[in-house]
């Protein structure tokens, strides 16, 4: 793995660190020296993650329990972090959740929190860290997309219109902080390999439609997504702003091809 100076000693913050795609962040920061703070749902949901890369030798990452959709509560975490570990530079926007739904499931509550819980969170977050990070000096925003909404996906409508919205998102905030040195920017996963997928949709035939719809014949994990979000937080990126990368072994292409 590619080692970034500028991300030695810069406070990162994850939300939804605890498992999958985010717990490989956490790694992967605290691999480059990074004093990383994260989230998750449960109280003590990241022991276990935090003694794995104090194990070894990186620094110990900071972590709080708290539900992204109550906006006041995660500004709270936020302002905790920053205060006890420095101005939050690198803010990861990476916590949501894609359960299946019919059209016809779908009530005004339930699309109300499928919205919470995969797209406002993001842009509270960033209100909340951009003055610090800005008084820093600036920083990165990565948002973490899916291009489930690219393809059209059946059964997640809540989710896919959630993670559309992202992109305009991300091509705001970056006009709208770049005068401030805060980048933003979007890492949009294809297909990933999760403990979560595996459980719950995952067998030979789902592994052979992946590999059939991407241009690369290989599966993703979440390392093929940590790796460019390193790049995206390091100053090696620091030209790159409003940007939708996509991490999907090419399978978009099939819905842009036809």
């Amino acid at each position: 793995m590619t080692l970034y100076p500028s991300l030695k000693g810069r406070v990162v913050f994850i939300s939804g660190g605890s498992s999958g795609i985010g717990a490989e962040l956490v790694r992967s920061f605290a691999a480059q020296g990074s004093l990383v703070a994260f989230c998750g749902t449960r109280d003590g949901g990241g022991d276990a993650l935090i003694a794995e890369c104090t194990s070894a030798g990186h620094p110990a990452p900071w972590y709080a329990a708290c539900d992204v959709r109550d906006v006041d509560a995660y500004q709270a975490v936020l302002a905790r972090a920053a205060a006890d570990l420095g101005p939050i530079r690198v803010l990861v926007n990476n916590a949501g959740r894609d359960d299946r739904h019919t059209m016809e499931e779908v009530t005004p509550d339930f699309w109300d929190d499928r919205l919470a819980l995969n797209l406002k969170h993001y842009f509270f977050a960033i209100q909340a860290v951009a003055p610090g990070m800005a008084a820093a000096g600036g920083g990165s925003v990565i948002n973490m997309g899916s291009v489930s909404w690219m393809r059209g996906r059946p059964n997640l409508v809540g989710y896919t219109t959630a993670k559309a919205g992202i992109l305009g998102l991300t091509r705001t905030l970056a006009r709208e902080l770049g005068a401030r040195n805060i980048r933003v920017n979007a890492l949009v996963p294809g297909a990933i390999v999760t403990e979560r997928q595996t459980t719950l949709h995952r067998d030979p035939a789902a592994d052979q439609a992946f590999l059939d719809a991407q241009c690369l014949k290989i599966r993703l994990d979440p390392g093929h997504v940590a790796r460019p979000t390193l790049f995206l937080a390091a100053d090696d990126s620091d030209g790159m702003t409003g940007q939708h990368v996509l991490v999907d072994a090419g399978i978009a292409q099939q819905s842009v091809m036809g």
